[in-house]
């Protein structure tokens, strides 16, 4: 080969993607760089993620997960093949998505990323006194006893042993089973004494006597109709501690077992944050939860905590802030584990790099935000030698403050400059300006979304005259007035968190913004001190849980007023109306798709025949309301029920009005009947605050709402903020966006750091004033931002 020549296997310098149609996309085609980092831009629900992860990174994870044996792919999520004529030159691609860590309470910080194992090795060398192996010291193992015949069979012989006292050491508090706390029972909220059980004595959610369990409490020998308070000590014990029995009810085999026992498996085995919201407010009625006397919340063994390195326990080490942590990791000079101490420093040093330095490794998983875990996840990739991998980040700046995106910055270059390929979602100009390359999906939304309106460079699209090239130099003005506060929410000495006694008022009557790098201690001065008071509404980052049989209309309770009107006008009972009840088409159970199951191969879904797609039987589309079925209303989007349902024939006030606020958050394109698993995490949020905007509530907390905003959106969630407060309620926003800090009346500044260096208010005030004074890092930006 001459020496001008390219060699054949450097030609494929890119990641070609024709005719994509998945979800909206509209047969798009384009041709990504490798090597190079490329953000997607757009409105929320232009795309992007539809490109990004349901194409791109789809396939090459579907294409990874072919490369393993059938035995292995049968224990594999199954993934169909994306819906794209062709893709060609993929790498392997690696997610770091924005999902909330798993919100198991036995998860922390240091479990969810390798440093508590890497400790506990450590532990299980050098720790002073020596107790056992590394299980010694994981809260998550209990120590095991066992005596008796121990018999292993080999080659066809059978050898056994006597063992007496052969103990299997875990490190887990006998006490609390390695929770931390212990729970309480509060028995009045379990149960109304005066009353028997066949009166419907118990107030647990779910425990009604005209279902199964009425018929397993009287199969069970209780007496059902004597008031709980006239019952004997045995039978009080039966039925609060009862312990799992066998019991024949009307010739079926069932369980009993006693209500404490069984709320403990079925309530409080789950993170709080993920119960549904009756059953949250039993649990936070009925049950106290106190820090476990024996271990005092550290969920270890006293041998586990009996031994030390240098002065310090396992759980000493695990309280610290990371960032001192990797310091005192520094210090320790032990030859022997050389190997370990290097491991341990690395993954520390990355956790302060990348601005998690404030965490320590006792947090629990499910306490971190949505900016939080992703970063945590990404801590992984740093250190990683694998190059040539395409990363694929979902808004890597979410929840980070402005001095913390260029952190970021500087670790997607990296990652970049290792050989990766680097495919960012974004809606920030700062991260926008480091790509090497863009593409914009627009115009719109939705059905309006899906094409390509720009690719090339972060000048080109400046120039170009789409809405996110128009929108990058956007820069919010200050307000030239402020509105005054009507009164105060007083907040005193809050300590939650890294909290250092803060006393601040938060003016009501007004837009409040709570500003501050990430980790200062915004979150827990909001929700610690103000979240809990009546008449506070909160509209957190949390996901949706939905399945594919829920939808807007579904969600926000609209479906409720829509089908009493279509069986008002017809003479018909309601549930007809339903896709989930007695309307659904009989083949497909009202899913509109017929679903087919093919082993490890992909699940095949095709539309069912009978209805086709429409869920519902043919006699119900008989029925109609303004001339239209109720499956035609379930296609229509937003914008167009509003005006079917606000006048003429079809008007109905209380469909309208949930309309109406479905379209003042934006979502007007969104169809009523669209499936909650298709929208993307912005609109989630979206709808979200529309359900919540119903709530009878004077103060409304916002935790960050221009999370998956585009910058055309920001300007339409500012009027909705005004409006809110033009009506009369108080607006609270934790927010990092400077737009929304420019359009604030009142700013409270936490800092002037992260972690310990955090919890102060450094600063409170109007917009124009933090901008005069520039003594805080957000007054040095939103300076730099309005200009």
């Amino acid at each position: 080969m001459s020496k001008g020549q390219q060699h054949p296997a450097d030609r494929h310098d890119l990641i070609r993607v024709q005719g994509a149609r998945e979800n909206n996309l509209r047969d798009v085609s384009v041709e990504l760089p490798k090597r190079r980092l490329t953000v997607f831009t757009g409105v929320s629900g232009s795309g992007k993620s539809s490109l990004v992860f349901a194409t791109i990174a789809a396939e090459s994870q579907r294409m990874i997960n072919e490369t393993y044996s059938a035995f292995v792919q049968g224990f594999m999520p199954t993934l169909a093949r994306p819906d794209v004529d062709l893709l060609d030159g993929i790498t392997t691609a690696i997610i770091v998505d924005q999902e909330r860590m798993g919100a198991n309470p036995r998860s922390t910080v240091g479990t969810a990323t390798d440093a508590n194992a890497m400790l506990r090795i450590l532990f299980s060398r050098l720790g002073e006194p020596h107790v056992g192996p590394p299980t010694a010291f994981s809260f998550n193992v209990p120590t095991r006893r066992a005596g008796g015949v121990m018999s292993t069979e080999k080659g066809g012989r059978v050898e056994k042993k006597v063992v007496k006292d052969a103990v299997y050491l875990g490190g887990m508090c006998p006490r609390c089973e390695g929770m931390g706390n212990v729970s309480d029972f509060d028995l009045t909220a379990l149960y109304d004494e005066s009353k028997s059980l066949a009166e419907g004595a118990l107030t647990v959610p779910g425990y009604s006597m005209d279902g199964w369990y009425g018929r397993i409490f009287s199969g069970a020998g209780l007496p059902m109709d004597k008031p709980i308070g006239k019952y004997t000590k045995q039978e009080l014990d039966k039925l609060l501690h009862g312990e799992p029995q066998k019991i024949k009810v009307e010739g079926v085999n069932l369980t009993y077992e006693g209500i404490i026992p069984k709320i403990q498996k079925s309530m409080l085995s789950k993170d709080v944050e993920a119960m549904q919201p009756h059953v949250r407010r039993f649990v936070e009625r009925a049950i106290t939860f106190t820090t476990c006397p024996d271990c005092e919340g550290t969920r270890l063994t006293r041998e586990a905590l009996s031994s030390r390195v240098n002065g310090k326990n396992i759980a000493e080490l695990c309280q610290m802030q990371i960032s001192d942590l990797a310091d005192w990791v520094r210090d320790l000079d032990e030859p022997t584990v050389k190997p370990l101490l290097g491991g341990i420093q690395h993954l520390l040093d990355s956790f302060v790099e990348i601005g998690l330095g404030y965490l320590s490794l006792d947090r629990p998983a499910g306490t971190l935000s949505g900016g939080e875990a992703q970063r945590t996840k990404m801590i992984r990739h740093l250190g990683s030698s694998l190059t040539d991998v395409t990363y694929v980040f979902d808004e890597p700046t979410i929840g980070l403050h402005p001095h913390d995106i260029q952190r970021t910055n500087e670790l997607l270059v990296q990652l970049r400059d290792k050989g990766n390929t680097v495919l960012v979602v974004e809606h920030k100009p700062e991260t926008i300006a480091i790509a090497d390359h863009v593409v914009d999906l627009g115009p719109g939304a939705g059905s309006e979304g899906g094409t390509v309106c720009f690719e090339g460079t972060v000048e080109g699209l400046r120039a170009s005259d789409t809405t996110t090239g128009r929108h990058l130099d956007d820069r919010a003005a200050l307000k030239e007035t402020v509105r005054s506060a009507t009164g105060a929410l007083e907040v005193r000495g809050a300590d939650t968190h890294n909290l250092q006694g803060v006393d601040v008022d938060v003016p009501l009557g007004v837009l409040c913004v709570v500003t501050g790098v990430a980790g200062s201690g915004k979150s827990s001065l909001i929700h610690g001190s103000v979240a809990g008071r009546d008449g506070v509404v909160v509209v957190d980052q949390g996901a949706i849980k939905g399945s594919r049989r829920s939808n807007p209309a579904t969600y926000t309770g609209l479906l409720e007023p829509i089908r009493k009107a279509f069986a008002k006008a017809n003479g018909v009972k309601p549930a007809l109306f339903s896709s989930n009840s007695d309307g659904a088409c009989p083949t497909c159970n009202g899913a509109g798709v017929i679903y087919t199951e093919l082993g490890i191969m992909d699940t095949v879904e095709s539309p069912c025949e009978e209805c086709e797609g429409r869920r519902f039987q043919a006699a119900v589309l008989e029925y109609t309301f303004g001339g239209k079925d109720i499956s035609e209303v379930l296609a229509m989007s937003v914008a167009e029920a509003e005006s079917f349902f606000g006048e003429g024939d079809a008007r109905t006030p209380a469909a309208h009005k949930i309309l109406g606020r479905l379209h003042d958050v934006g979502l007007g394109y969104v169809k009523l009947g669209q499936p909650l698993t298709t929208l993307s995490g912005g609109e989630r949020q979206r709808l979200k605050l529309a359900v919540q905007m119903a709530d009878k509530g004077d103060v409304y907390v916002l935790d960050e709402p221009t999370t998956g905003l585009h910058l055309a959106d920001v300007e339409q969630l500012l009027n909705l903020l005004d409006r809110l407060v033009d009506s009369g309620k108080s607006v609270i926003v934790i927010e990092h966006h400077q737009a929304v800090m420019a359009h604030a009346d009142w700013i409270i500044d936490l800092g002037p750091g992260a972690g310990h260096d955090g919890g102060r208010v450094v600063f409170e005030g109007t917009p124009a004033a933090i901008v005069a004074d520039r003594t805080t890092l957000t007054g040095e930006h939103l300076a730099a931002y309005v200009g």
